[in-house]
């Protein structure tokens, strides 16, 4: 069973920067594409960034392009979120997901297969 575990959140002030990680356990994650999702109080939940099982494809959000940067560590069955220049619209919860299949282009939050439990990110002056 594939665990996922995100950390890396906190609050920080407008235009500062910070650093999710996400790691698994229990599968390795060569196979899977990983996704970043927010959610912030009284919104749905919306996709932020996926990366393919290699790395070698990524997408984002308009709202977070420019700023954000996905990456992975498959030897460190690793993924990440560098969030620059954050804004207090970019607050919330964030998640990190795994999907079973290769690409994660057009792929909807339903479609993912393994979730983590979050973590607060929180911009405010």
């Amino acid at each position: 069973q594939l665990q996922l575990v995100e950390s890396g959140g906190g609050l920080v002030q407008p235009g500062e920067s910070l650093r999710l990680s996400c790691v698994a356990s229990g599968v390795t994650l060569d196979d899977y594409a990983m996704g970043w999702f927010r959610q912030a109080p009284g919104k749905e939940r919306e996709g932020v960034s996926c990366i393919s099982f290699t790395g070698g494809s990524t997408d984002y959000a308009d709202s977070v392009k420019g700023r954000f940067t996905i990456s992975r560590d498959n030897a460190k069955n690793s993924v990440y979120l560098q969030m620059n220049s954050l804004k207090s619209e970019d607050t919330g919860i964030y998640y990190c997901a795994a999907i079973n299949h290769f690409y994660c282009e057009g792929r909807d939050a339903d479609e993912y297969d393994y979730w983590g439990q979050g973590t607060q990110v929180t911009v405010s002056s």
